[in-house]
């Protein structure tokens, strides 16, 4: 921890901690050399605890300390958090509406986004890459604002964003690799896409932390700005693939997955922060 605080560089600090998230969803993609399918129910359960890890990490990492730092602001702390927080949502809204990508959950043929000829397995990891944005983004404005506050608890606050980021990552590398595998691709390429899913984190967090530092008056509305853009990946993507399936009892265990995640993400918060 000593070591940690004496590296006051936050590009540095966002650029090594995003790196372990892309590890990690390199681990979950490295599941297909152990498994050719994934049961649905098992699935939902993982994509339902990344679920809760986000939501609870979108609040307790990224919008309470917006709304703290804010206090001394020249116009109300909750507006520069809902400025924030639409303009995060509202980012992620437009780049759904212009990336193509496929859901898990969407029939053959059926895509989002510009026009494309690319093949379902391209627009699949896009689909996963395209909400790895604002996780890396999340990290990597964290540790922008543990820099500017200079204390150990921004800090550890901000490694506990990292951690959280980096457990569901895991489900999320298994939820791209493993389904590609069904789709007839060799088990090196499906883990070689499920891995590459994750590469865009490292870029986003640095320039998550590279844009907010020393721009102090920057940092709630980015630190919101993360927390909108997580919060619309669960809701647009994350809930609906998490209770697809048709089943009652599958959607119960998304559930619970839910409340596992979000509660192990509060105590790591609340007990780190």
């Amino acid at each position: 921890m000593e070591f940690l605080a004496k590296i006051n560089d936050p590009v540095l600090l966002a650029l090594a901690s995003t790196c372990f998230t892309w590890f990690m969803t390199a681990l979950g993609a490295g599941m297909v050399f152990f498994f050719k399918e994934i049961n649905k129910r098992v699935l939902n359960m993982m994509l339902g605890f990344a679920a809760g890890i986000m939501v609870a990490a979108s609040f307790w990492s990224l919008l309470e300390p917006a709304i703290e730092m804010a206090q001394s602001a020249p116009i109300p702390a909750w507006l520069v958090a809902a400025i924030g927080f639409v303009g995060g949502a509202g980012f992620l809204c437009l780049a759904d509406h212009v990336m193509p990508h496929a859901h898990f959950f969407a029939k053959e043929g059926q895509t989002e986004g510009i026009p494309t000829h690319l093949k379902r397995s391209i627009l699949l990891v896009f689909s996963i890459t395209l909400h790895n944005i604002p996780e890396g983004l999340a990290v990597g404005v964290a540790f922008g604002a543990a820099a500017a506050s200079g204390d150990h608890t921004s800090l550890l606050a901000a490694m506990a964003v990292a951690l959280g980021i980096g457990l569901q990552n895991f489900p999320e590398g298994a939820a791209v690799s493993i389904p590609l595998r069904r789709e007839g691709m060799s088990r090196f390429k499906s883990f070689m896409y499920g891995q590459a899913s994750g590469v865009v984190e490292p870029m986003a967090g640095v320039l998550g932390a590279w844009a907010v530092a020393g721009m102090t008056p920057v940092l709630p509305y980015a630190l919101a700005f993360a927390a909108g853009a997580m919060l619309y990946v669960v809701v647009e993507e994350l809930i609906p693939e998490a209770q697809s399936g048709g089943e009652h009892e599958s959607a119960d265990l998304s559930t619970i997955g839910f409340i596992v995640g979000f509660t192990i993400m509060m105590i790591m918060d609340v007990a780190l922060g």
